[in-house]
């Protein structure tokens, strides 16, 4: 083998070692109720050393003002170092995609990170999501991920469930989505609402395999 060639080989198998030792997620937050479940698991991926490619939906951001008090930027490069700072994120640890950026990696399947949470998820999506639309890129990122047959979470925000949105979730469930509906527990005694928010990050941390200190497992005070 040529000096060339064997450079090239060693650059190239030392770029894929580290590719894959950096986990990727696509996070996409929508017009829901409970922004903050999205804005906090963002906040707990980047402190996991995850990179996330991150969507926010136009209703997201007229949510964000109204619940979260967040003024979101309209401009992606914007939003972009808005939330690298707001997570406290490495440079280039958070990407912003916006609804028609169909170039980007979570278009298709041989980009798109193996896992994508949608937090929180309106009825709207669960709806576009379940029939395969693909009107946005979060639509068309989620139908990527089921077609590749990937970890997609959805955390639906909703009250009361019609029969509609309850379709929806069992469809979804049979090609192997996983619903955490943002119902958090009380057995951890929350004294915040802060404390809410993080009981049901905890669960979505545990579904990507992420390690978490939000909440202690269930039993851990017995052991």
């Amino acid at each position: 083998m040529s000096e060339w060639k064997a450079d090239k080989q060693n650059s190239t198998q030392k770029k894929s070692t580290q590719k894959n030792s950096t986990q990727r997620v696509t996070l996409a937050i929508t017009g829901a109720s409970g922004v903050q479940y999205g804005f906090r698991l963002l906040q707990c991926l980047v402190a996991s050393g995850v990179q996330v490619f991150c969507l926010v939906s136009r209703a997201a951001r007229v949510v964000s003002a109204v619940e979260a008090d967040l003024t979101l930027p309209e401009e992606d490069s914007g939003l972009e170092a808005f939330l690298t700072d707001y997570a406290r994120a490495e440079p280039g640890q958070v990407k912003v995609f916006g609804d028609e950026q169909w170039m980007s990696p979570v278009a298709s399947g041989s980009g798109a990170p193996s896992q994508m949470v949608v937090c929180p998820c309106s009825a709207g999506s669960l709806s576009a999501i379940a029939t395969g639309a693909s009107n946005n890129l979060i639509e068309r990122a989620a139908d990527v991920v089921l077609k590749e047959r990937r970890k997609l979470i959805l955390v639906p925000r909703e009250a009361p469930y019609s029969e509609i949105h309850l379709e929806h979730m069992l469809k979804l469930t049979r090609m192997g989505a996983v619903v955490i509906p943002a119902s958090p527990g009380f057995y951890n005694k929350p004294e915040s609402v802060e404390d809410m928010v993080d009981f049901v990050v905890a669960r979505i941390l545990s579904q990507l395999g992420c390690e978490q200190e939000l909440m202690p497992s269930w039993g851990d005070h017995y052991l």
